[in-house]
């Protein structure tokens, strides 16, 4: 007798339908069914995800409004200056150089015993850079490769006194 194909699934949300489990191989085909026995239908699914992209989005702009704010706090405390670029820009650019500096605070003076001087020099350069899009591009980055990066950083990444660069 062959392990049956077509499966009467009573979904968790009270639903039912029938599948054919026929693509999976014969023993795995009863622990499937018990599986989808415990999940919602598909359109349940689909109506529950619906109202969750509206959860998430709204959970999302909350945090990278927390974010945002601990990061323009952190800016000021530590005296970094403005970054320019597009609006949108400087808002993710003071993100990720708080998140680059942070991480590589740790990295090099928390873990890696880098003296408080050496550190200060690291700060400084970095306060030289302020192109948000330098930051952006750097938010990926090794915390251990900083210091390379902030010496290879060219001068359109830096500001100018002169009005007529």
């Amino acid at each position: 007798m062959a392990v049956k194909k077509i499966w009467q699934i009573t979904h968790a949300c009270g639903h039912g339908a029938e599948r054919d489990l026929g693509d999976r191989p014969a023993d795995r085909r009863a622990g499937f069914a018990q599986w989808l026995a415990k999940q919602e239908c598909t359109d349940c699914w689909r109506a529950a995800k619906t109202g969750d992209e509206a959860e998430r989005t709204a959970w999302l702009e909350a945090k990278r409004a927390a974010e945002q704010a601990e990061s323009e706090a952190w800016s000021e405390q530590f005296r970094m200056p403005p970054l320019e670029g597009t609006e949108k820009g400087t808002a993710w650019g003071v993100r990720c150089r708080h998140q680059v500096l942070a991480t590589a605070y740790t990295a090099l003076v928390l873990d890696s015993g880098m003296p408080e001087p050496e550190w200060e020099r690291i700060e400084d350069q970095a306060r030289t850079i302020t192109r948000a899009g330098w930051w952006i591009d750097q938010r990926a980055s090794e915390p251990g490769d900083l210091p390379e990066l902030l010496e290879a950083a060219v001068d359109t990444d830096r500001p100018t006194e002169n009005p007529f660069v």
